[in-house]
């Protein structure tokens, strides 16, 4: 047999590292060449990966939860063709020399230009189902443990002690009984990874929850979504919801609510989105200097519009919100201030104004906040942009966005509008030289031909780099952007 190990591939965008958060195979698994065979996570997007191997799976080496770095051996595929000893690996590729005879250049595992390796990161069907994986402990079937160990030295894991069945399992605890009442789990006595499906891991990590506090009620002690939101409810730590554009359930960095168990402190590991977020935001806010400047605008006719496009049949089939307009008038601005379409490339000591507008959508999402962008948007019509950002917002609510999709921005919209807010100072996404936040619409009594009356008013505010945007130029963009939105049909006249 030849044993071949799979390395974690560079997923590019300069990432050097990844979280395993799913197998989708178990030992034992056949695979073919292109089948999905992990989830990770990344600082920018969730990521399956397929196997550029086909045959069966002779071990996983590594687990759920760990972080990993770019060419560390993550699976071994025995491809059943013999040749004794696994071939040498490329940490860097992920790839064997075998493997570089037999893939052709562009194919999955194969050389593309410029020496990187085609991942193909993301692609294909799902083909199999999410299983859990043996408890560790377990020993694995003895002719696939000797034909490994044949070929490499697995990755050591840690020995969980068996529990002892013959021991009756801790009951479910009364919610509503005393705290020194509830007993503790089986599962974290005997210092056992507790067992439960992925999304119960997520929802217990979103509500600062150890798994192996909750007695599992499910078969074999699997723990539950009921059984986490249960332990909740009856103490442990939960938390507030939250949305946004593209938010699903909330952030997974909402604060916790702390109960009488004790606890004082919650610590959130600091890794994959918001690691990454926390780093460009210090960058920006440190490198360009910001000017923050405020109008209020009456959005009456931006109103009606949204409503009759509601009704119109061109929009039917999709969402139409007053962010559209806003989006559309960004465009529109932007076109007649290219300037503030630009970045500052400290390298060079140039100002690269862009010919295109990339227009990026703050999206609060369950993994963090994430800035996916609509490549080309002032190419769009009206319908295509509505197309392009509910796609984007159905994306990142389902922690799908690819890096490619966060990379190459070159302005923002964030909405804070969403959560009632009527404005703020936002800071810049690296590499931009604007961002505009979209405040709450509320009805308010307004002067109009010097008479007081109820109409729709918003706040926009424009953060922009005073390296490259001097007042001028800021102050003209943000003027624009309030005149398409307080008259609509000035976007005939300016198109």
């Amino acid at each position: 047999m030849a044993v071949r190990q799979f390395n974690l591939p560079d997923p590019g965008e300069g990432l050097i590292e990844a979280d395993v958060v799913t197998w989708k195979v178990k030992v034992g698994d056949t695979v073919k060449v292109n089948d999905i065979i992990i989830e990770i996570e990344t600082a920018k997007s969730l990521v399956e990966l397929p196997v550029p191997y086909a045959g069966t799976v002779a071990a996983l080496l590594v687990s759920e939860g760990d972080t990993v770095a770019v060419g560390t051996p993550i699976i071994a595929v025995d491809d059943g063709l013999g040749g004794g000893a696994a071939p040498a690996t490329t940490a860097a590729s992920g790839r064997d020399e075998t493997a570089e005879e037999e893939i052709e250049a562009g194919k999955l595992g194969g050389v593309a230009p410029g020496g990187r390796v085609a991942v193909l990161v993301g692609y294909g069907p799902r083909t199999t189902e999410a299983k859990r994986r043996p408890r560790k402990g377990t020993a694995a079937p003895a002719p696939v443990t000797a034909q490994v160990n044949q070929a490499f030295t697995p990755v050591p894991e840690r020995v969980v002690p068996e529990l002892d069945v013959s021991e009756p399992v801790a009951p479910e605890p009364d919610v509503f009984a005393p705290v020194a009442a509830q007993p503790v789990s089986v599962l974290a006595a005997a210092g056992a990874k507790a067992l439960a499906k992925p999304p119960v891991r997520k929802l217990a990590k979103d509500l600062g929850i150890d798994l192996s506090q909750v007695p599992g009620s499910g078969e074999g002690g699997v723990v539950t979504r009921a059984d986490v939101e249960g332990y909740a409810a009856g103490g442990g730590s939960t938390a507030t919801t939250g949305g946004g554009a593209g938010a699903g359930s909330g952030s997974a960095y909402r604060s916790p609510v702390f109960s009488a168990r004790g606890e004082r402190e919650v610590r959130i590991p600091i890794k994959g989105v918001r690691k990454v977020t926390a780093q460009a935001m210090v960058g920006s806010a440190f490198t360009a200097p910001h000017v923050t400047e405020f109008i209020t605008v009456d959005v009456t006719r931006t109103m009606k519009l949204v409503e009759r496009l509601r009704t119109d049949r061109e929009f039917r089939d999709v969402k139409v919100s007053p962010l559209l307009v806003v989006a559309k008038a960004v465009l529109i601005a932007s076109r007649r201030n290219p300037g503030i379409n630009a970045t500052w490339d400290e390298a060079a000591q140039e100002i690269v104004v862009k010919g295109y507008v990339n227009l990026g959508i703050a999206a609060a999402t369950p993994r963090g906040l994430i800035v996916p962008n609509i490549k080309d948007a002032d190419q769009m019509s009206m319908r295509q942009l509505a197309d392009a950002m509910a796609n984007l917002v159905s994306t990142a609510r389902d922690g799908r966005t690819q890096p490619a999709d966060m990379s190459g921005g070159s302005i923002t919209i964030t909405n804070v509008g969403v959560f009632g807010v009527d404005t703020g100072t936002p800071i810049l996404n690296p590499g931009e030289a604007a961002i505009l936040c979209f405040g709450a619409v509320r009805q308010m009594p307004w002067v109009v031909k010097g008479k007081v009356k109820v109409r729709w008013v918003t706040q926009l505010g424009v953060s922009f780099d005073h390296r490259l945007v001097d007042g001028d130029l800021g102050s003209r963009f943000l003027a624009d952007v309030a005149a398409v939105l307080h008259d609509p049909g000035q976007a005939l006249v300016w198109g």
